[in-house]
């Protein structure tokens, strides 16, 4: 089974239907996934904001809330992590969050996978290019996985 880094972008769809959704599950059946601790944070700060915006109640939230935090996904600490993730975020020049699952799918000599379309673009030009075999966007694993 493939060992993948997911972030956010991908776990959050497992619990609130979006674009993407059908993928994110793909994953998750066929996939061996984790991610940095840094997740959890990162999906309640994105059930926070849709609330507040009300593409959900809070309950909705609250739910989804419990549901990723029972899900078959291994969170690890990022300690091992911040000094490859703050020399990719200044070569990308982007935030080092996003950073640390580049780094932990280095560390893990496996794939990152993310939704966020604004750091593929980043990762496919210029010093992303040199990341470009270690990341891979959501349809494109989904249909890797799916394969197996």
């Amino acid at each position: 089974m493939n060992t993948l880094v997911i972030d956010a972008s991908i776990a959050i769809k497992w619990v609130v239907e979006e674009d993407g959704t059908a993928d994110a599950l793909t994953l998750r059946r066929h996939a061996k996934l984790i991610a940095p601790d840094l997740l959890a944070a990162e999906c309640a700060n994105i059930l926070w904001k849709k609330v507040r915006r009300n593409e959900l109640s809070k309950d909705e939230a609250f739910l989804a809330a419990r549901l990723l935090q029972a899900a078959d996904l291994d969170l690890l600490p990022t300690r091992s992590l911040l000094e490859t993730a703050t020399r990719s975020a200044v070569a990308l020049d982007h935030p080092a969050y996003d950073c640390l699952y580049l780094a932990l799918a280095a560390e893990r000599d496996c794939r990152f996978v993310t939704a966020d379309q604004r750091f593929l673009h980043k990762l496919n030009e210029g010093q992303g290019r040199t990341f470009r075999d270690r990341v891979i966007g959501l349809p494109q694993a989904a249909a890797e996985v799916d394969k197996i």
